[in-house]
């Protein structure tokens, strides 16, 4: 259990107890811990109500092995929450590697501590991209083009 599962606030225990332990099996529970109209929104996705959420979140256990949240840091003021978390997974029948995203997500509750909002930060670029055999060298390239610290990018 991480500190975060620990934080004081039981909006954001809540969620990130949910989280750090999410099955398949959980899914079917998002109603408890999302508004009717809660909004989604990811580099790849942007959905409204916990249906919606839960067909990503099934689309993630359906396409990756062990995929699995640890909330390292959670912030909050008033309404609002900021979790930082790192995501680990494997792409189903792959031998490589696992995969770490490291993000942000900011969610907003509502007046009876659901979530209202859930948006996910996180470099699509270099957390996968990057990663990709072809894609990779170009994405690595550019990002060397456009760095001001690099000798052929920045400002002139």
């Amino acid at each position: 259990m991480s500190d975060a599962a620990r934080h004081p606030d039981a909006r954001v225990r809540r969620v990130v107890t949910l989280f750090e332990a999410l099955a398949p099996a959980d899914l079917a529970r998002l109603g408890e811990v999302y508004a009717p109209q809660a909004r989604f929104k990811d580099p790849f996705n942007e959905v409204q109500g916990p249906d919606a959420i839960g067909r990503i979140f099934a689309h993630m256990f359906e396409t990756l092995e062990a995929p699995r949240f640890v909330v390292q840091d959670a912030l909050v003021d008033g309404n609002q929450a900021f979790l930082t978390w790192d995501f680990e997974c494997r792409r189903r029948g792959s031998r490589g590697a696992a995969l770490r995203i490291h993000g942000g997500t900011h969610l907003r509750f509502d007046a009876q501590g659901r979530v209202l909002l859930h948006r996910d930060y996180w470099d699509a670029a270099e957390e996968l991209y990057e990663r990709l055999p072809l894609l990779g060298a170009l994405m690595r390239w550019l990002k060397r083009r456009l760095s001001a610290t690099s000798p052929s990018g920045g400002s002139r």
